[in-house]
């Protein structure tokens, strides 16, 4: 049989093994009882063990690693394969991700001095109030482009000192439902929440160059953590962190 040169090339092509896909690159940024590090040094979490769940029963290969906010949205942003959670979903950042989750929900939290003199009832109350927060954050992002005096920094944890140096009035704190809030801060006793003032949700954002059929393939096997109560169940083994 005689075989022309294209046919020996689609034959070859057609046995040549499967080149493996590289593997997800997913950040996210030290966040307790979200993400952070066990005394193991692993990251671990209420989020991080929900998103290692996913990868695990979808045979996803991933790295999961821990960076500034700043640095671990952008690599999201801008690198192939590359993913960032605990996300907030804004009008915003629509376009700029593919998303997967909810993987939690979150309120957006007021925090001030216990013995602060100003009224706050309201979101509109805190219109004329110096307000921390950090830089490239969501709750940023929304009280900044509402007209709020905002004045970010580098390093979210910057902001309880500002409080109790006056240098604020308000802090602007993410928190997961049922957590406590930061606690781990010099003069933690003395700096309180004081209002709620939006609730969102939070995903894993994906690069747009992830497949489609893997951002369905683990938004399925959430849904199905979710029914099967897996979700509750990691929910419910941070309740009491940092109580």
């Amino acid at each position: 049989m005689r075989f022309t040169f294209l046919t020996l090339f689609l034959l070859a092509t057609c046995t040549r093994a499967p080149v493996s896909a590289a593997p997800l690159q997913i950040t996210t940024e030290y966040a307790p009882p979200s993400s952070m590090r066990g005394a193991d040094g692993v990251i671990t979490g209420r989020a991080t063990d929900k998103v290692r769940e996913m990868m695990a029963r979808s045979a996803t290969d991933y790295r999961i690693e821990q960076l500034p906010w700043k640095r671990a949205y952008q690599m999201a942003l801008t690198q192939d394969q590359t993913c960032v959670y605990s996300t907030t979903r804004t009008p915003e950042r629509e376009a700029l991700f593919k998303w997967i989750g909810p993987t939690d929900e979150a309120e957006w939290q007021f925090w001030g001095l216990a013995n602060h003199p100003f009224p706050l009832n309201s979101l509109e109350d805190a219109r004329k109030l110096r307000i921390g927060t950090y830089i490239g954050d969501a709750r940023d992002e929304f009280l900044r482009s509402r007209g709020f005096n905002v004045d970010a920094v580098s390093n979210d944890m910057i902001n309880p000192q500002k409080l109790l140096l006056n240098r604020i009035d308000l802090w602007a704190v993410g928190t997961r439902t049922g957590s406590a809030g930061p606690t781990a801060f010099e003069g933690s006793d003395r700096v309180v929440p004081l209002l709620v003032f939006h609730r969102v949700k939070v995903y894993l954002a994906c690069n747009p160059s992830v497949a489609d059929e893997l951002i369905d393939k683990l938004n399925a096997t959430l849904a199905e953590m979710r029914r099967d109560g897996t979700v509750t169940r990691l929910d419910r083994k941070y309740e009491s962190w940092g109580k």
